[in-house]
């Protein structure tokens, strides 16, 4: 189990929809036990709260999920606010036998609070039902917010058009409302034709730019945003649209006290193995957002889950000048299963590839790699070697970044067990790996120069 990032014991941490009050982040989320599969024992929604990503308190229960009778048999994601007076949950009520009885099986509910704790579900018949030509079996995962302009609630959720799964006619749907009874359906906010369903759609604003982000699974499994000046568009596609790659999903967004954070998960890999494919769920971890100079969203590691770390080792500053080959540095040994590493590094003009190895066993020189393809402008994650081929599944665990000869780049990566997380430039990606076949971690370079400054490393948490 992970030390750092959050999964209760004996639970799959899944969707989650985050609140702020105070100095407390609100984490209601769904804990799948797997048993005996991925969604395969009904879940509700549980409640963890935590101030700063490092220490969590599990709060229990926070709606308990209905009968194999009744709609919310699973209560999939939806959107908690304060209005009115009061706490609101709009969710997603699943019945996966509806749809043999004639039945939506996805309808939204509601459900009050005055402590965000304790929730009482409405039961109100809302006017929120999957409209004509769309899709019943996927109509899911509202978001509210208020529209302080022209003085209404919006409401957002994720939908497709009717038709085969495969035709690529995710959209998100929006109504609107002035008194959060009721609605009044506007139709299409976003449909770019690009994906096969939107979901966990959120909606914020930060200076003169508004944000609309969805995770979506039918082209590249991640999380992606669009951006524009007004609230309801048109909205416009940075070059690099996501925060994360292929290893983090489902990630709703909350702001407090000036810090925006991002809330997702990193999927577990079937049996544990390298070579499988993604699950769903995992264990949740959270990217803070920052919005560069040009409008488009950089994310960065929280400052207390980089400061919970012991005391940091100073490593010696490298130049590994490898024109026709690769070089490596070793800048850690016996790292443990948990620890963090940094380094400003610095290719020079001509180089091929450079990066960092982690978990690497000096004998065979088994392990895993973050690859800086120069001339490609992305980094992916990699076992290394990949011999017997493919030692690992890595799909989709790649970034694209700017990379220019001469510039300096600030690296920060966490190791927790089975994640890694890299951070450079305000791209991120996590990763799940599973054999560790060591503990070094090491500086390469292929067919050039890296010179490293500024490298550390520290090892387990602060007691």
């Amino acid at each position: 189990m992970t030390k750092l990032y959050y999964q209760l014991p004996g639970t799959w941490f899944g969707d989650c929809m985050p609140f702020g009050h105070g100095d407390q982040f609100y984490l209601y989320h769904q804990r799948d036990t797997r048993k005996p599969c991925p969604f395969g024992e009904p879940f509700g929604w549980d409640l963890s709260t935590t101030s700063d990503f490092v220490h969590y308190e599990d709060r229990g229960v926070a709606i308990p999920r209905g009968s194999d009778e009744e709609q919310d048999q699973f209560i999939f994601a939806g959107s908690v606010f304060e209005a009115e007076g009061m706490y609101h949950i709009f969710y997603t009520g699943y019945n996966r036998d509806y749809p043999k009885a004639g039945k939506p099986s996805q309808v939204l509910m509601h459900a009050v609070s005055q402590d965000l704790v304790t929730w009482t579900k409405t039961n109100e018949a809302l006017t929120f039902t999957p409209r004509e030509g769309y899709d019943p079996d996927d109509w899911r995962d509202p978001f509210v917010i208020r529209d302080q302009e022209r003085e209404e609630y919006l409401l957002i959720l994720g939908a497709r058009k009717m038709g085969p799964k495969t035709r690529q006619s995710g959209r998100t749907v929006y109504f609107t409302s002035k008194n959060l009874k009721d609605w009044e359906f506007h139709g299409d906010f976003w449909a770019p034709d690009l994906y096969t369903m939107h979901e966990m759609p959120d909606l914020f604003r930060i200076g003169d730019w508004w944000y609309h982000i969805i995770s979506e699974y039918s082209d590249k499994n991640k999380i992606v945003y669009r951006m524009a000046k007004s609230i309801h568009g048109p909205w416009i596609a940075p070059v690099d649209d996501a925060f994360d790659g292929r290893a983090y999903y489902a990630g709703r967004t909350f702001c407090l006290n000036g810090q925006r954070i991002l809330f997702g998960w990193v999927p577990t890999k079937e049996n544990c193995d390298d070579r499988g494919n993604f699950e769903w769920a995992g264990t949740f971890m959270a990217h803070e957002i920052y919005q560069r100079e040009d409008g488009t969203l950089g994310v960065k590691v929280p400052e207390p889950v980089w400061n919970v770390f012991n005391t940091a080792e100073p490593v010696a500053d490298c130049i590994m000048d490898s024109p026709s080959r690769r070089s490596t540095y070793t800048a850690a040994e016996h790292t443990g299963d948990l620890f963090r590493f940094e380094a400003d590094v610095e290719f020079g003009q001509g180089t091929r590839s450079f990066g960092i190895r982690l978990y690497e066993n000096e004998d065979t020189e088994e392990g895993y790699q973050y690859i800086f393809h120069v001339g490609e402008n992305r980094y992916e994650f990699e076992k290394n070697p990949n011999w017997q081929w493919p030692a690992h599944m890595n799909m989709g665990l790649l970034r694209p970044i700017k990379l220019e000869a001469g510039r300096t780049y600030h690296i920060r990566m966490i190791v927790d067990d089975t994640i890694a997380t890299l951070y450079v430039d305000g791209v991120a990606l996590n990763a799940r790996f599973y054999t560790k076949p060591g503990e070094a971690v090491k500086l390469f370079v292929t067919d050039g120069t890296l010179k490293a400054t500024n490298i550390s490393w520290a090892k387990g948490m602060k007691e």
